[in-house]
């Protein structure tokens, strides 16, 4: 009787999180918190889709699969590598010396006032699966990005190395994982990050209250580059642990970010009960918050970034100081958490 006890409590334990494959998606779950979690290693390697009760978590405007992978714009947790947003000239620097693009090759656009923006992996389909796996702890699913492989990839950013990518679903949590591997002879300078989209339901967007954990701001010039000014958060929002989003468009970046004993920094939004905190680890030092408003657009933006935008470059200017490198042969790992609660 104790045995068959036993192992009806270690049954229902282990189904509690599982892995699915449905064509080109892979989708974890939590049956007891009822989360939900699709990824697309084929577009991009992309968490497209999060939902909890069935209620959006991460914003997903598109009606199928189909019209995601053929959708412009972005949504869900969009993966911004080699570097994230914007850069202020048609090439980057690292290690002293300055790397030009070749926009003949087609992966880098010049962008808006030549500033190109988001690397070039947002809709990668090199990406494969390592491990999908679940146990009776978490459900997750493991991939891996060979971007040393790509010749036209390495002609626009020549560091060999290759990108693992986890995503893990525990007790209603989903942790993002990333490890850079440098393969090259170099030092090989990290400025990626993520731009995960995120929504609350039981309120309008104008209701949505929200936090950031960061000190300073940042001041952008017209086209959104860091100046390297920088003022106390409280100047731009006077209650950045407690404001409302009514009236508020920004697209702004912060630093200096505001840490538990554990490194961890955490932002939050939140509706009536509603409520997603984004917790970043250590190396990731900087966040972008992006939250335009307007029709359609009921998100916020809470972005894990390596480094303020544009810091490959306004490192070699010496404005910015705290550009991370890897050394040859070893490795950069670092994890945000999406924690979503009264849904």
């Amino acid at each position: 009787m104790k045995a068959c006890i036993l192992f009806c409590c270690l049954s229902s334990a282990l189904a509690q999180y599982s892995v699915r494959r449905e064509g080109e998606v892979v989708r974890l779950e939590d049956a007891k918190t009822q989360t939900l979690v699709s990824v697309m290693p084929s577009h991009g390697n992309s968490a497209f889709e999060m939902t909890v009760k069935g209620k959006k978590v991460l914003r997903f405007p598109f009606s199928s699969v189909e019209e995601y992978k053929g959708g412009r714009g972005m949504s869900g947790i969009p993966f911004l590598a080699p570097w994230a947003n914007r850069l202020d000239e048609l090439a980057f620097y690292a290690n002293g010396k300055k790397f030009s693009f070749n926009l003949e090759l087609g992966n880098v656009r010049a962008g808006q006032n030549n500033h190109p923006m988001h690397g070039f992996l947002t809709a990668a389909t090199q990406w494969k699966v390592l491990e999908a796996k679940s146990d009776n702890n978490a459900a997750w699913i493991t991939n891996q990005l060979d971007f040393f492989r790509q010749p036209e990839w390495m002609a626009q950013f020549p560091f060999a190395h290759t990108i693992e990518m986890s995503y893990r679903l525990s007790a209603g949590s989903l942790e993002v994982r990333v490890r850079l591997n440098n393969l090259s002879a170099a030092p090989m300078p990290v400025a990626i990050g993520f731009h995960p989209y995120f929504q609350v339901n039981d309120a309008p967007r104008d209701e949505w209250t929200f936090g950031i954990a960061a000190r300073t701001e940042w001041l952008l010039s017209k086209d959104n580059i860091p100046t390297g000014e920088v003022r106390p958060i409280e100047q731009f929002l006077p209650k950045p642990q407690g404001g409302t989003l009514k009236g508020l468009s920004l697209d702004h970046v912060f630093g200096d970010l505001i840490r538990d004993g554990a490194g961890r920094a955490t932002m939050w939004v939140q509706g009536k009960s509603e409520r997603v905190e984004v917790v970043f680890g250590p190396k990731y030092k900087a966040v972008v918050v992006y939250s335009p408003g307007g029709p359609d657009r009921d998100f916020i933006c809470f972005e894990p970034m390596a480094g303020i935008t544009d810091a490959l470059n306004l490192a070699h200017r010496g404005i910015y100081k705290e550009l991370q490198y890897i050394p040859p042969g070893e490795s950069w790992t670092e994890s945000f958490w999406v924690r979503p609660s009264g849904y």
